[in-house]
C-alpha cells in the first residue's frame, strides 16, 4: 500500500460513498474531491464537503495512518491549516488543529472494493513480470489502447523538444546551428552519438557555415576536430584534408577532440565513424537550406528526397582512411533515414511549430504512420505480449510506456492501468 494508491482512490471516487462517516461519526458527503496538488501542500486543493449539516471548502491531506500528520510535522505548517478533512487508509492516533479541535477524519479502508485492492496489488506489487500488467495486455479494448498510444506519442515528443529547447538556449535560439547538433548525434548512432555531438559542439556554427560550401575544407575541419587527421598515412586525399586541417586549426584557433572517443569495435563498417561523418559532409555540402526545407517538407517522400547524396570517390572504395575496398555508393538508407526523421526531424519541427504557436499535431502522426515500426528488443517483447507495432508511431508509443510507466510502475497514472484496476 502507498499513498499514491489512495491518491487514485480519491481522486477517482474509486470507494463506496454512500454512506460516508468520519472516525466522530458524523456524516459525509463528497461534492468535489478538489483539484490534485502535485506540488508541496496538502494533496488536494479547492475540495468541497458536507460534513453533517456543514458544506466546507477547503483543502484535503491523505495519509497512510493519520500518525503520519505528526511524522511530516503538518501541525507546524500554516500551508495544513486550511485542512478540511484528514483521509487515511488506519486512524492510529487523533489529529487536532491548532485550536485543539479535532481534524475531521476519513479512513478509507472499509469502503474500498476488495477487487480493486487485488487488482492492485497483483498489478504493483508483482516483481516477476515484464510489465506490471503483461497479464492483462492484450484484454484492453482497442480504443482506451489507441487513444492512449497517441497520447504517449506526444508526451515523448513533448519531452525531446524540452531537450531540443535547452540545446537552443545555449546556441541563442539558432535552430541551424542546433540541428547540426541534432544531426551529428544521430549519425554517431547509439555507440557514437555522445562523440559525434561532442564533435559538433566543438565547433561554432559560423565556422561550420563558412566552410560547409566547400566539400574537402568541410571534411577536413570534422575528421581534424574528431583526430583522425593525425595518423601518418600516405594518401594524397588524406595529406589534402590534413594540410587544410592546419590551416584551418591556425586560423580559427580550434582544439581537436581525441580520436579514442570514437568506437569501430564490433561495428558494421557502414556505421564506421569514418563513413558518418562523410555521410554527414555529404548532406550538409549538398543542402545550402537543409533546415528551411526540413521545415517547409511534409511528406516522407520529401524527406527520403531531401537525404539523397552522392558520397565523393575516395569514400566509395574505402571505410577507413588506409584499406582499400570493395566499391560500393555508401548512400544514406531509408532505415537510417527513418531514423533521423524519428529522432531529429520530427521533434524538432515540432519545437520549431510550437515556438511560433503553428503546431499541426496530425502532420507528425500522418509521417510516423507511414514509417515502418522500429525494431528492438523493447518492441519485440511487446509483440511477444501480442500488442503489435506497426508503425513509428506504434514503436515511439510503446518506448515511451515501458520506459517512463512501465519501468516506473507508474500504473496509476496510465490509462491501461487504470483499465485494469477497475476491472472488477
Amino acid at each position: 500500500m502507498n499513498e499514491d494508491f489512495l491518491h487514485y482512490v480519491w481522486k477517482y471516487k474509486m470507494f463506496s460513498s454512500v454512506k460516508l462517516f468520519t472516525v466522530n461519526n458524523e456524516t459525509l458527503s463528497i461534492l468535489k474531491t478538489g483539484l490534485h496538488n502535485q506540488n508541496a501542500g496538502p494533496d488536494f486543493l479547492n475540495a468541497h464537503l458536507k460534513i453533517d449539516d456543514q458544506t466546507w471548502i477547503g483543502n484535503v491531506e491523505i495519509h497512510l495512518k493519520s500518525s503520519d500528520w505528526y511524522l511530516h510535522n503538518h501541525e507546524l505548517d500554516r500551508n495544513y491549516e486550511a485542512v478540511i478533512l484528514h483521509v487515511v487508509w488506519e486512524n492510529d492516533a487523533l489529529i487536532y488543529m491548532k485550536n485543539n479541535k479535532a481534524i475531521p477524519t476519513l479512513v478509507l479502508k472499509p469502503f474500498v472494493d476488495k477487487d480493486l485492492l487485488n487488482n492492485y496489488r497483483s498489478l504493483l506489487l508483482s516483481r516477476k513480470n515484464w510489465i506490471p500488467c503483461e497479464k492483462n495486455l492484450s484484454q484492453i479494448d482497442l480504443f482506451t489502447f489507441n487513444n492512449w498510444k497517441e497520447r504517449l506519442f506526444f508526451e515523448r515528443l513533448e519531452r525531446k523538444s524540452s531537450e531540443i529547447k535547452i540545446l537552443l538556449e545555449v546556441e541563442q535560439n539558432n535552430f541551424e546551428g542546433v540541428l547540426f547538433q541534432l544531426l551529428a548525434k544521430n549519425f554517431g548512432l547509439k555507440i557514437n552519438g555522445d562523440a559525434f555531438l561532442a564533435l559538433a559542439k566543438s565547433v561554432d556554427y559560423s565556422i561550420v557555415k563558412k566552410v560547409s560550401a566547400n566539400s574537402t575544407q568541410f571534411s577536413a575541419l570534422l575528421f581534424g576536430q574528431a583526430g583522425f587527421l593525425e595518423e601518418d598515412i600516405q594518401h594524397n586525399y588524406y595529406l589534402l584534408l590534413k594540410e587544410e586541417y592546419v590551416f584551418l586549426k591556425h586560423k580559427f584557433h580550434l582544439k581537436p577532440l581525441s580520436n579514442n572517443q570514437f568506437s569501430f569495435f564490433r561495428m558494421r563498417p557502414n556505421n564506421f565513424p569514418t563513413i558518418r561523418i562523410a555521410q554527414l559532409v555529404a548532406l550538409l555540402t549538398k543542402e545550402k537550406n537543409l533546415f528551411s526545407k526540413i521545415i517547409e517538407s511534409n511528406t516522407l517522400a520529401d524527406f527520403y528526397d531531401l537525404f539523397k547524396i552522392e558520397m565523393i570517390d575516395f569514400w566509395q572504395t574505402h571505410y577507413n582512411f588506409e584499406s582499400i575496398s570493395k566499391k560500393s555508393s555508401k548512400r544514406l538508407t531509408k532505415s537510417f533515414i527513418d531514423l533521423l526523421i524519428i529522432n531529429t526531424i520530427i521533434p524538432l519541427k515540432f519545437m520549431y511549430h510550437k515556438s511560433r504557436g503553428e503546431v499541426n499535431e496530425e502532420t507528425y502522426l500522418e509521417i510516423l504512420r507511414e514509417i515502418k515500426s522500429e525494431k528492438n528488443s523493447v518492441i519485440s517483447k511487446f509483440t511477444e505480449l501480442k500488442v503489435s507495432s506497426e508503425s513509428a508511431f506504434d514503436s515511439q508509443a510503446l518506448l515511451e510506456l515501458k520506459n517512463n510507466y512501465c519501468a516506473l510502475k507508474r500504473c496509476l497514472e496510465c490509462a491501461i492501468g487504470k483499465n485494469v484496476l477497475s476491472k472488477s
